[in-house]
């Protein structure tokens, strides 16, 4: 990938950097070249972002012509407000005092340079206002106030202006920075058209997709031209530098992977799972209102609240199913077989969200999971019940309360052809009420008829289950959404392809 500074006056650039290219802003906003130039990352070095400067206007232009710039738009405009510095010293809180807790008056300034500071103690609160405000030259003020710390304005260096005794600490940041990420195979291969990052969690204990899936997703993704890297919740300022993301976490609303979701969509990449898929899906309560809306058949079922829950078992009977609204890995979920269980669990969801869900109990030998993307049938597997329990997990705890392991039923993998149309038809009709990205549908079908269970964002996708009849080709469709979307992204208005 190319890459350019821009600056206000070429004279401005005080640091020898190999491999960048260093432009005039003018140059870069007037210059036909430029405008051309594909697979580009702009860094933008400019004096001043303030509206309708050249510095704001190289950003800006630069995210239209498919460049990546840094910082971009959004970043100056969060950088400008004082409500967001405001939440951002609120987060930060305690790695701030912490951070500042040596020095002795009532005013500090830390100059982040590429996410580094000269002074090796103050690192990670660099990299944390960097991974937050992504621009490379950065100045931090704070101010000591009751008692404590507080950001109170974050803004960008001039390049001019780094001090004598900073410049080779900057140069040698920069020099870092520019040398790129290392790649995800050590295989020669000709320079990516596009950049992808996959956001997972190794520590995680359930993922979404095991690491042999992982590497499959990579593979399937390079054979079509695509770079990828693995990429982690510390890696939030880099997002902006690819073209697409996708989200291989646990997803929730109340959880760094929604702000990436966010982030990636305001930076224009291509985004599964997207925030308001994440949003939708993660919360119980608003799929059964959409699918009683849209006449979609589910078991019975009712919205709990403080004043109708003497309601619930006259409609429903014993036993029946509570749910928590953000409940994921079957977690969250209770069934409750006698009147005094289901008073309990019910007084203690409703201490966590003011909405819980309460179902119908509709025993079955498994459940139908239907995958979906781009608003077509994938895969179709049977989720079996784990042994003795009604769920196709069984949670298992050695007298600590804590989970510590889990029995799974087993998984059988079918051609989609295979599944019951009126099940496939079903699953379709909701994931397309939420989007057009990568969902699991659950579905329970009783006497030949189709139930929806739940819509998931984000299905798990692991090498010897879900991919148990398209091998290869299912990691392989999913790449092709992606590439399909940026391919369109990137073409000029008006221009199809053929």
């Amino acid at each position: 990938m190319q890459t350019l500074i821009l600056v206000t006056n070429e004279n401005d650039w005080p640091l020898k950097i190999p491999n960048v290219q260093i432009v005039s802003a003018r140059a870069y906003l007037t210059d036909p070249m430029y405008s051309k130039l594909r697979n580009v990352k702009v860094i933008n070095l400019c004096r001043s972002y303030s509206y309708q400067s050249s510095g704001y206007y190289a950003s800006l232009l630069a995210a239209a012509r498919g460049h990546k710039p840094i910082p971009s738009v959004n970043t100056i405009q969060d950088m400008k407000l004082p409500t967001v510095v405001r939440f951002v010293s609120e987060d930060l809180d305690e790695l701030i005092q912490k951070s500042l807790s040596h020095i002795h008056s009532d005013k500090f300034t830390l100059s982040i340079y590429f996410g580094c500071n000269i002074a090796k103690k103050y690192d990670r609160l660099c990299q944390q206002l960097y991974h937050l405000f992504p621009a490379p030259l950065l100045r931090a003020l704070f101010s000591f106030s009751n008692e404590k710390w507080h950001l109170q304005n974050i803004g960008p260096i001039e390049a001019n202006e780094i001090p004598d005794e900073h410049k080779v600490f900057a140069m040698i940041a920069a020099t870092t920075y520019f040398a790129g990420r290392v790649p995800t195979s050590n295989a020669k291969r000709s320079e990516p058209r596009y950049d992808l990052a996959i956001l997972h969690d190794p520590t995680a204990q359930l993922k979404p997709s095991n690491e042999k899936a992982l590497q499959k997703f990579i593979k399937a993704a390079e054979s079509l031209g695509m770079g990828v890297e693995l990429i982690t919740k510390e890696d939030y300022s880099s997002v902006a530098e690819f073209d697409a993301l996708f989200i291989r976490e646990t997803t929730a609303v109340n959880h760094y992977t929604f702000r990436f979701a966010r982030r990636a969509v305001a930076e224009g990449l291509v985004v599964i799972d997207d925030p308001e898929s994440i949003l939708k899906c993660t919360n119980k309560v608003y799929l059964a209102e959409l699918a009683e809306h849209h006449h979609i058949p589910s078991p019975k079922t009712l919205i709990v609240h403080h004043d109708n829950i003497n309601a619930i078992l006259p409609t429903l009977g014993l036993p029946c199913i509570l749910k928590q609204p953000d409940s994921s890995f079957s977690q969250g979920v209770i069934k409750v077989d006698d009147e005094k269980k289901f008073h309990a669990e019910v007084e203690r969801l409703l201490d966590k969200s003011e909405l819980i869900l309460a179902q119908e109990f509709l025993p079955t030998p498994f459940d139908w999971r239907i995958g979906i993307i781009d608003q077509k049938p994938l895969f179709a597997c049977k989720y079996y019940m784990a042994r003795s329990h009604w769920q196709i997990v069984k949670r298992f705890s050695r007298g600590t309360g804590k989970d510590t392991f889990a029995r799974y039923g087993k998984i059988e993998t079918l051609p989609i052809e295979m599944a019951p149309k009126h099940v496939v038809k079903t699953a379709l009709k909701a994931a397309n009420l939420i989007g057009n990205g990568l969902y699991g549908v659950d579905m329970k079908e009783v006497n030949h008829k189709a139930y929806l269970i739940e819509v998931n964002e984000n299905p798990n996708i692991d090498v010897g289950v879900e991919d148990g009849m398209l091998k290869d080709e299912l990691y392989l469709r999913i790449m092709e959404v992606f590439l399909k979307r940026i391919e369109a992204k990137k073409l000029p208005k008006g221009e199809g392809t053929v």
